[in-house]
Formats: structure tokens, C-alpha cells, sequence
């Protein structure tokens, strides 16, 4: 058995109840990985289905287990945490469960169902379980409420409806900024007159979605985003804004202050900087994904984009679609390859974006659930993985990676600060493409990625 979860120390989170339950789970997961490799394709499939009642049926009790000693220790972050409880049970699990039905248990969806499972408990255990002992700070710590949360998903999910006819549905409560095709990236910055501070809202359109909505409804046949269609996208994305807050009276007293069109690279600076209190994305089916984020009240930094005002809106629009065809002129002579970076690391994040960007185009994830899904939108042709990561570290990634039969393919190269022998040769015992030293020179580093792809070619 290639793929099992291994229980270490530092999944412990000093509540003996707790890690008892975590580590049952572990051993659900693991005899349901061991099934899915037996050869009776229609015992398999029997143990599966029993299985995963199982693991559901004790995952809620657990659920209910820890809510109940969180509220017995005046635990502050119940409330968050029996969001996210919720959220799994809910919204994932019978996701999951819904593709196993309808594919009757197919080894894909099997293998779906046991890594996201897998990287969920992972990430959580890690992260939301050890806050509770002040062993870590949750990263959605700002979210709204859950009733609030509710009704901002409820609210967007029919205002598009009602403004395009489209059904949408939320496929993530935590995004984490990842990139999906080519997106269109506005900031739009509310705040009032006595107050210096400002409330951020982050919108992120697949541009194929722009021109199936917005574009249908002003009649243009246009493949591609033009002045016109920008303009159109950027005022109806100040109305879909303006309509949502008319739902939420805290939100009344604010006024647009500036709005600004952004690159990834930007939206990847504002979103980094800021802990969001809504950071939702979103499907509409083959129309494309669009995401909505609000990044609580804070003083406004400068330096991140242009504002548009009417004096600039028309050139700085202008320039915006230039720059957009440029790249993608750039993305198409070059042949561009995809490269995925994922390390928890900001600084190393950032580091290699600067590094990358000019001759790849870049992606960055901070940690292997994200990288998850990153994938899943805007498949890379090569993943720099940290083998070191604190929550699912670079083994763990691989392993969902593996398990996932699209993603099996794509080449691994793992990032490590150590080059001590014992630490070599465990990583290569994981057959990656190969691993890079993090101290070496950024122009070392660089030179051996060409080397990757001039290899490939050959």
C-alpha cells in the first residue's frame, strides 16, 4: 500500500480526546485507500460505499465532540470554527458523495473523494484544531459570521441570477486568491467621510464570463475584451457591489472612494496583505468562474494600481486591454510554460514570482490544499513544491497529487532549505522531477529550471 496517511507528532494537539478522534479518522481513510486498491472491482465498490458512511458518520460525531469541548473551555473562535465543521459537512462531503453516485464509485471519483478528504483533515487539524490551544492563528480568523456568510453567498447567488440568468454555486468558502484562466482583476475601495479607514472588495472575473453575461447583454459578438466591453463589466460591477450592500445596513454609511483595474501579480499584493472576512469562489456552469472577496475595514495603503477617475478612466482602460494583449501576444510567441509555486512561505512566494514572471508565466499557492485548487482552474506544466510546509507538507501534496488521475502527470520539482543527505535521499525516494536548494542564487535556481524545460524539448 503506496498511499497511506502517516500520524506525526506535530498533528497532536494536547487534547488527548481530540487526537484520539483525528487519528481514527486517519485509520478510516487509510483502510478505504487500502480497498480502492483491491483487484474485485464490485467488492471494492461495496466497501467503499460502506466505508464512507462510516467515515462520514464518525466525522460529525467528532464534529459535535470537539464543538462541544471548545464551548466547555470558552474556546473564542467556536463560532469560526463550527463554521468551517459545517461547511465540510454540508457543502463538501455531499459534493463528494454526489459525484461518487453518479460515476457508481469510479476509481477517479474515489480517488477525489479520499485526497480532498485527506488535505481537508490534514489542513485542519494542523491549523483550526491547533488554534484552539493557541498552538496556531486560523488564516480565515476575520470571516464573517456564519448567518452573515450565508446570506452574502445567498445574496450574489441571486443577484446573478437575476441580472444574467446564470446559475452559480460557491466551490469554495476560503479562496485563496489562485489564478483561473484569464481573469479580469478590480478593487474597488469604499470608506466615509469621518473615518480614514476603508472596506476592500475584491472581484475576479474568468474573462469568458464577461463576455457571456455582460457582453450578451449589450449584443456584442466579440470573442475578445475590448474597451467597450471593460467599461460595461467595470460599471456593472459597481452595481452588483452597490446592490449587495443595500442588503447589509452596516455597510450603507460607505461610498466608492476608488476603484482600480489590477494584474495578477497586483491582486496577488493586495489580497496577501489584508486577512479577508469573505473570499468566496464561484461556478456558473460553462459560462465561467468569478470570485468575491471583502477584506475587512484597515487603512488604505497606496502604490498598488492607478485609481480610475473620470479624467484617466478612458486611457487607463485603454492601457489596461494593451497590456492584457500584449502579454497574451507575448504568452502565444513564446509558447509560455505554466509554472505552480507553492510554499507557505510569502517571501519565497514573492521571491520567485519576481523571478519567473518575465520568461514564465507564474502562479504562486501557500500550501497543498491551495495548490489543489490551482490546479484544478489553471493547470501548471511544472509545480516548484515546498518540501518542507507545516501543514501538508511536500510529500503529503504529492501524494494527493498522485492520487488524482489529471494531475498525476504534471512534473514535481520540491524546494528544500536542506541538503543534508538523510533529507535527499527521502525526497527522492518520492520520485519527484527533481529538487532545488533554496539557498542557492536566484540566477542558479532560474538556470536549472530552463534546463528542466530545454530537457523536455530534447
Amino acid at each position: 500500500m503506496d498511499n497511506q496517511l502517516v500520524w506525526q507528532e506535530e498533528y497532536n494537539t494536547g487534547v488527548e480526546d481530540i487526537d484520539k478522534e483525528h487519528q481514527r479518522l486517519f485509520k478510516i481513510i487509510n483502510k478505504l485507500l487500502a480497498v480502492t486498491e483491491e483487484n474485485d472491482e464490485e467488492k471494492s465498490r461495496w466497501a467503499c460505499q460502506e466505508g464512507i458512511k462510516y467515515f462520514k458518520g464518525h466525522a460529525v460525531k467528532h464534529f459535535a465532540d470537539e464543538e462541544r469541548y471548545m464551548a466547555s473551555v470558552g474556546y473564542e473562535g467556536l463560532e469560526r470554527h463550527c463554521l468551517i465543521h459545517r461547511d465540510f459537512r454540508e457543502n463538501t462531503l455531499p459534493a463528494l458523495e454526489e459525484e461518487l453516485e453518479r460515476t457508481s464509485y469510479a476509481p477517479d471519483s474515489m480517488a477525489h473523494f479520499l485526497g480532498v478528504c485527506s488535505g481537508w483533515l490534514i489542513g485542519h487539524t494542523l491549523t483550526e484544531d491547533h488554534a484552539i490551544t493557541g498552538g496556531k492563528v486560523s488564516k480565515w480568523e476575520h470571516l464573517l459570521p456564519d448567518e452573515q456568510l450565508a446570506a452574502v453567498k445567498k445574496t450574489i447567488i441571486q443577484l446573478v441570477f437575476d441580472m444574467f440568468h446564470l446559475e452559480s454555486k460557491v466551490i469554495s468558502d476560503a479562496y485563496g486568491g489562485e489564478k483561473f484562466g484569464r481573469g479580469v482583476y478590480c478593487c474597488l475601495a469604499y470608506g466615509t467621510e469621518q473615518d480614514d479607514r476603508r472596506q476592500e472588495i475584491l472581484m475576479v472575473f474568468e474573462e469568458k464570463l464577461l463576455l457571456n453575461t455582460v457582453g450578451k447583454v449589450m449584443g456584442l459578438r466579440t470573442n475578445r475584451l475590448d474597451t467597450m466591453l471593460l467599461n460595461a463589466a467595470r460599471y456593472t460591477t459597481r452595481q452588483f457591489v452597490g446592490r449587495l450592500t443595500e442588503y447589509f445596513p452596516e455597510w450603507q454609511t460607505y461610498d466608492l472612494k476608488e476603484e482600480n483595474l489590477l494584474t495578477y501579480e497586483q491582486f496577488r499584493q493586495v489580497f496577501e496583505r489584508e486577512k479577508p472576512q469573505v473570499s468566496l469562489l464561484f461556478n456558473t456552469g460553462g459560462a465561467g468562474y468569478f470570485a468575491y472577496c471583502a477584506i475587512a475595514p484597515h487603512l488604505l495603503e497606496n502604490g498598488v494600481g492607478t485609481p480610475l477617475q473620470a479624467d484617466n478612466a478612458m486611457s487607463e482602460v485603454e492601457q489596461y486591454l494593451t497590456m492584457r494583449e500584449e502579454q497574451a501576444a507575448q504568452d502565444a510567441a513564446s509558447n509560455r510554460r505554466k509554472i505552480l509555486v507553492v510554499d507557505d512561505s510569502l517571501t519565497i512566494r514573492q521571491a520567485m514570482m519576481r523571478l519567473l514572471q518575465e520568461d514564465y508565466e507564474a502562479a504562486v499557492a501557500e500550501s497543498g490544499v491551495a495548490a489543489i485548487r490551482t490546479i484544478t482552474l489553471n493547470r501548471p506544466d511544472l509545480i516548484l513544491l515546498d518540501y518542507e510546509m507545516p501543514v501538508c507538507d511536500g510529500k503529503q501534496t504529492l501524494e494527493m497529487l498522485r492520487l488524482e488521475k489529471s494531475f498525476a502527470d504534471i512534473p514535481v520539482i520540491f524546494l528544500t532549505g536542506r541538503g543534508d543527505p538523510e533529507v535527499v535521499k527521502q525526497l527522492l525516494a518520492l520520485k519527484p522531477a527533481g529538487y532545488l536548494l533554496k539557498y542557492l542564487k536566484p540566477a542558479e535556481i532560474k538556470k536549472k529550471i530552463d534546463a528542466f524545460f530545454e530537457k523536455q524539448k530534447g
